[in-house]
Order: structure tokens, then C-alpha cells, then sequence
């Protein structure tokens, strides 16, 4: 048996929903990404609308982003466009399939980079082999 102090759901589960509620606050303050999700969560109880409506509303801030990203901006960002599209093709896919569609419409406007990418590549004569090497770094 697992000692009491053991970080496990079985152990959380003791403290109870306001005494987790609350750690959750604590532990939101001042990360965005995790009051993000947190958002998720409360608005995948209300059905598929709300989540659309979370997905959307980040989807939209990060498109109006122009800032720079440096190698730990672009793996929080991928890891939080990983969550958005898990949303989709998670909940709101099991509860409104057509909906589900329509964001991954969306979703795949951030894909449109790719494409754009060559063609620029193309025209500055890049080194493939080192466009190769920083497509896996």
C-alpha cells in the first residue's frame, strides 16, 4: 500500500473537490498555459459550443501573434496547438462531429506555413540539407 504522502489520483482524491479546487487556483497563478487548460476542462462540461468557443478564441490569438519564438516559446506552442487539436478531435468530436470539422478547417490554416515555406526557401537558394537538418532540431 502506498503511503499516504504518495502523489497518486487515489491519494488526491482524499483531499476532495474544494481542497483540490483550490490547489488548482494556486497553481494556475501566473501560467497561462495552465489556466488554458483549465478552461478546457470547465467548458467541456457545458458541451461542445463552449469548448468550439475556447478553441476558436486561442486559435484566433495565436494567428494575431507576430512575435518571435525562441526554441522554448515554439515547443510551448506546439504543445498547446497539440492540446487545441486534441480538444477538436477529442471532445467536441464525439459530441458534434460537423463542428469538429469546421475547427480543423481552422486548424489547418497554420499549416499553410509549410507550404509558403518552400517557396520562399526556393526563391533565398537555401541549403536543403541544412533546411533538412532544422526541420528535426
Amino acid at each position: 500500500m502506498a503511503p499516504k504522502s504518495t502523489l497518486n489520483a487515489k491519494n488526491l482524491e482524499s483531499l476532495g473537490a474544494p481542497r483540490l479546487a483550490q490547489l488548482l487556483l494556486t497553481l494556475a497563478q501566473g501560467d497561462a498555459a495552465a489556466k488554458r487548460v483549465l478552461r478546457l476542462a470547465l467548458a467541456e462540461q457545458r458541451g461542445p459550443t463552449e469548448i468550439a468557443r475556447e478553441v476558436r478564441k486561442r486559435l484566433a490569438t495565436i494567428a494575431r501573434s507576430t512575435s518571435f519564438l525562441d526554441g522554448r516559446q515554439r515547443n510551448a506552442l506546439l504543445k498547446e496547438l497539440e492540446q487545441q487539436r486534441q480538444a477538436i478531435t477529442g471532445p467536441i468530436a464525439e459530441q458534434d462531429p460537423a463542428l469538429a470539422v469546421d475547427l480543423l478547417w481552422s486548424f489547418l490554416e497554420f499549416h499553410q506555413a509549410t507550404a509558403e515555406l518552400g517557396v520562399v526557401a526556393a526563391r533565398a537558394k537555401a541549403d536543403p540539407q541544412a533546411l533538412a537538418d532544422h526541420s528535426t532540431t
